[in-house]
């Protein structure tokens, strides 16, 4: 009984990594879609949400399962405990991948504007955030948190600024970019709500790994 139960705690590690890699080649396709208004990629990035998707309820159920099979104590429950919030805040990560990509279509006439707001930087840094995450998943180094933690905050700080930059300059602007400017105004929001699943993970990984909550708390950092 204890080495299936061991087997089964192993194939929810493998598959939390395997969902992180997935969510993270999501991303990386629709932020690609924005910066080049590309139509075709942000199709591509829809169409994984059913394997996302898929894989949630797999590793959800596999949560179940682990703990039919018996009580897990102390490490083994912390683990079961984080993956099934980090494997939802990557089902939630991925939504806001297709809510990103079902709106590229939009700038497709518009390239320009994207290059004038440099959203090629802030997808750049979106992209390396959620590298850093996949890369915490899979090794469980928590000395990368406080580059989470930094990079998220840097990343929330720069959404904000084109954010309020494009409300200034809608004021300068032709009716017909209205439509363009309210997108790109949801899309920074949801990269700002992926700064904030990438910290609620670090935080999971922390916990899985050091037994201690830090939620709402950077205290632990300068241990």
């Amino acid at each position: 009984m204890q080495r299936h139960f061991d087997q089964e705690l192993e194939k929810l590690g493998r598959r939390l990594i395997e969902m992180g890699t997935i969510v993270e080649q999501q991303m990386n396709i629709t932020l690609n879609a924005l910066i080049n208004a590309d139509i075709k990629l942000a199709e591509e990035a829809i169409e994984m949400d059913n394997k996302v998707d898929h894989l949630d309820v797999k590793i959800d159920k596999l949560c179940q399962r682990i703990f039919a099979l018996q009580q897990p104590l102390a490490t083994d429950l912390r683990f079961i405990m984080s993956s099934l919030k980090i494997n939802n805040d990557l089902e939630r990560m991925g939504d806001l991948a297709v809510f990103i990509a079902k709106r590229i279509d939009c700038f497709v006439d518009y390239q320009d504007v994207l290059i004038e707001l440099q959203i090629d930087k802030v997808a750049n840094s979106c992209m390396k955030l959620i590298k850093d995450v996949e890369n915490l998943i899979q090794t469980k180094r928590i000395v990368f948190v406080k580059d989470i933690f930094d990079g998220s905050q840097n990343l929330k700080t720069m959404t904000r600024d084109i954010s309020a930059s494009i409300i200034e300059e809608m004021t300068h602007k032709s009716p017909d970019i209205f439509v363009v400017a309210t997108n790109l105004i949801l899309i920074l929001n949801q990269i700002e709500r992926v700064t904030a699943l990438s910290t609620n993970i670090a935080e999971s990984i922390y916990f899985m790994v050091e037994g201690k909550i830090v939620k709402h708390s950077r205290d632990f950092l300068a241990e």
